[in-house]
């Protein structure tokens, strides 16, 4: 048994709202940024997650965001993944991702919100509006949108906003339950989220490090891994442990 709240009261009609992180992708072997040996070591965000990279040196921001594409394209979804695809079974199911990759719908979630983008899309650098899928890996600079403008990754870069806050909200906002899976609640305004949530709702934390949820009487930390951690409490909410 897990030292987290009854959760009895929920049933088939129950939001219940995913927050995850990178270290639920981590578990696939997709690098993370704020690890140590993470891709902020290999690389500075000025160089490659900002405006300003992409105005300076376009190419290496490409070359950044390919790599990474080809990546994703190698690995699997993990028990993390699977398992909160599993749990549509017996609830009603949203998943909020601060990751880019797609492997909570590789993984069978079928309501994904992308707070920061989707790294298998691309979108237009003049018009943000104009998005498309890419097949493969690879954005080549020359490849352009119907307006002639270069093709961009359709990811959301440090100092851009993040136009997919206030859908967010409105899912924490009508939660039952809030799971925050592999995150440091470090990253604003994801981080954020968690004040959204009304009160009383129980908010669970899934993450191996130490986070800072003083501030959430109705939060609980489950400490492990992704993985571990959602096949622990799969088992809390459905009765069997």
């Amino acid at each position: 048994m897990i030292n987290i709240p009854d959760l009895g009261s929920l049933h088939s009609k129950s939001k219940i709202v995913f927050l995850s992180g990178a270290g639920v992708s981590a578990e696939s072997g997709i690098s993370t940024f704020r690890d140590n040996g993470g891709l902020w070591e290999q690389y500075s965000i000025y160089e490659v997650a900002t405006p300003e990279a992409w105005a300076s040196n376009p190419e290496l921001v490409q070359r950044f965001y390919n790599q990474r594409r080809k990546q994703l394209l190698e690995v699997e979804p993990n028990a993390a993944h699977l398992t909160i695809a599993e749990l549509q079974q017996h609830f009603d199911v949203e998943v909020i991702t601060q990751n880019v990759d797609d492997l909570h719908e590789r993984a069978g979630s079928g309501k994904v919100l992308y707070l920061h983008g989707e790294l298998r899309k691309s979108q237009s650098s003049a018009d943000p509006a104009l998005v498309y899928d890419i097949e493969g890996w690879e954005i080549k600079m020359g490849d352009c949108c119907e307006k002639g403008s270069q093709l961009r990754p359709h990811v959301v870069w440090f100092g851009e906003m993040v136009p997919m806050i206030e859908p967010a909200q409105e899912l924490v906002a009508q939660s039952d339950l809030l799971v925050v899976v592999g995150t440091s609640l470090n990253v604003y305004p994801a981080a954020g989220l968690l004040h959204v949530a009304r009160p009383g709702v129980p908010i669970i934390a899934i993450d191996p490090a130490e986070l800072e949820l003083h501030h959430f009487p109705a939060a609980f930390h489950i400490r492990e891994k992704a993985g571990t951690g959602m096949q622990k409490l799969k088992h809390h909410l459905l009765g069997k442990g």
